[in-house]
């Protein structure tokens, strides 16, 4: 069993996103869907694994979220999996991020799509980019805790 639980509220998480950058503050999205989209993330046909947001005339857009749509959710209407959809944020929440946006090294990613009631919320955070070098001290760190932790087991048996 993993040591990490997904409860059931989550719809997706973007590993990779822990992997490649250093998040510094996270924020809590709404996302605007279509009928099929929301049949499709009930069905948990997300990925996330390379998208991104960008603030485009002072509104965020998620980029290259991949909603695959279900066979008999959309027979009427021509479904685009990959199109770009409007997040929900306040005005402040987008002031501060486009200035953050705007200094180099710093980008907007997202980390989780869950629900929250019966709506879906998108977690994204403004994050920096990792160098090699701080990806492979990551990686010791995490091998150090697991082995801390197997060396702990070991001798409290």
């Amino acid at each position: 069993m993993s040591k990490h639980k997904v409860s059931p509220a989550t719809i997706a998480r973007n590993k990779r996103a822990f992997h490649d950058y250093t998040i510094l503050e996270k924020f809590e999205a709404g996302i605007v869907l279509q009928g099929w989209e929301v049949k499709s993330i009930r069905a948990g046909k997300v990925q996330m694994i390379d998208s991104h947001v960008h603030i485009k005339r002072g509104e965020a857009w998620l980029f290259n979220c991949l909603i695959t749509p279900l066979l008999s959710a959309s027979t009427h209407v021509v479904a685009d999996a990959s199109a770009n959809r409007k997040l929900l944020l306040n005005r402040r929440e987008i002031d501060k991020i486009m200035g953050r946006i705007e200094q180099k090294g710093f980008t907007c990613v997202p980390l989780a799509m869950y629900w929250k009631g019966t709506c879906v919320k998108v977690e994204i955070a403004l994050a920096q980019g990792k160098k090699v070098h701080d990806k492979r001290q990551a990686q010791k760190d995490k091998d150090w805790a697991r082995e801390k932790d197997r060396i702990f087991k070991k001798a409290h048996r």
